[in-house]
């Protein structure tokens, strides 16, 4: 797949010097659509910065995508990948206010990370911290965001609340934990098998449930002494709703940002719902505005990122499974799907 990037490297001073590799795929269906392909660079937009990408991630927003049941948000790229880390190779007009070419960044975007370079708006840069790999930081941005912005602005998490994290092993999974230990809150999972357990365990969770072989409802009470959950992050969806409600604490927030297993709910779920006082909050992040994301941006930059390099009591260590390189797209989207991973699935990109 990458014989020809010699000659595309030395064909300096032609029109393709502005083409970059990117994953592609031209009929929605399985992992076995997907290829390299060359297209036509991102042209930068106001206030935007071209980012040379050395490493990107994938997250679920891409199977979907995948499969025809995800389109971009408007306006957004049509390439795979909602995170990419590498250097700022151009600065657009207004965008250089902060930032400038050689800057080591990590960017959250809307779609186009699985290519060599994507166009980012300014104000959704964070600097990569230092001594932090590229493939480390590819992690960050998607999941980390996601699981800030799930406690935070949407769950408003509180000192020494209990928040149930299902699919606990995942990227935002694995970030969420550590995010509520920084918070002060109390994380528990739910996961697949034992050493998933295990693994939630080492990063801080108090508990983990294998939904699979127990009844995590009735363990997340045992466990918080017939209290609950004050917070659940869901984004497994239907095949749980009876043992979230089971377990969600009165007053408790039940965000839903996924639905791995399905939508369509059989059951009174509302009569439980209102018995509890609970709120059913929905939260996605790629839609967000772009105000939105540079708040959280914002946010996330102050509060979260000096601990990735502090050696304080709580230091955040993102969660790397594998590494891919890009010709080898199919087989880590395969990866995903038979739920294998640990944290963030990698893709190394050719520079």
């Amino acid at each position: 797949m990458f014989s020809f990037i010699g000659s595309i490297r030395a064909m300096r001073g032609h029109h393709t010097q502005w083409k970059m590799l990117a994953a592609f795929f031209d009929t929605p269906g399985g992992p076995e659509n997907l290829y390299v392909k060359e297209v036509p660079r991102p042209i930068l937009k106001e206030g935007e910065v071209l980012v040379q990408v050395h490493a990107s991630a994938l997250n679920r927003a891409d199977l979907l995508q995948r499969r025809g049941m995800y389109a971009p948000p408007p306006g957004a790229s049509e390439i795979l990948g909602l995170e990419a880390a590498g250097t700022v190779a151009a600065l657009g007009p207004g965008a250089n206010e902060r930032w400038k070419v050689g800057d080591r960044v990590m960017a959250l975007i809307a779609g186009g990370g699985n290519a060599q370079y994507v166009a980012v708006p300014a104000q959704q840069l964070i600097p990569i911290p230092p001594g932090m790999s590229d493939t480390d930081a590819a992690a960050i941005p998607e999941a980390w965001l996601t699981a800030f912005q799930l406690l935070h602005f949407v769950g408003k998490v509180q000192k020494g609340e209990t928040v149930l994290i299902h699919a606990g092993a995942s990227g935002v999974g694995t970030a969420a934990i550590q995010l509520c230990r920084l918070a002060e809150a109390v994380p528990m999972v739910t996961v697949g098998s034992s050493e998933k357990i295990d693994i939630a365990k080492k990063l801080g969770a108090a508990a983990g449930f294998n939904y699979k072989e127990e009844d995590f409802g009735k363990k997340c009470l045992e466990a918080t002494n017939n209290v609950g959950a004050d917070i659940i992050l869901d984004c497994v969806g239907a095949t749980h709703w009876q043992k979230n409600l089971q377990c969600l604490n009165f007053d408790g927030r039940w965000v839903v940002y996924g639905l791995m297993s399905s939508g369509e709910i059989n059951g009174d779920l509302l009569a439980k719902l209102l018995w509890k006082r609970g709120s059913l909050i929905g939260s996605l992040l790629r839609s967000r505005s772009s105000k939105y994301k540079a708040e959280l941006v914002k946010a996330f930059t102050e509060q979260a990122l000096p601990h990735f390099a502090s050696g304080g009591p709580i230091h955040l260590q993102p969660i790397v499974d594998s590494v891919y390189p890009l010709e080898k797209i199919a087989d880590a989207h395969q990866r995903m799907e038979d739920n294998k991973n640990t944290g963030k699935i990698v893709l190394q990109i050719p520079v």
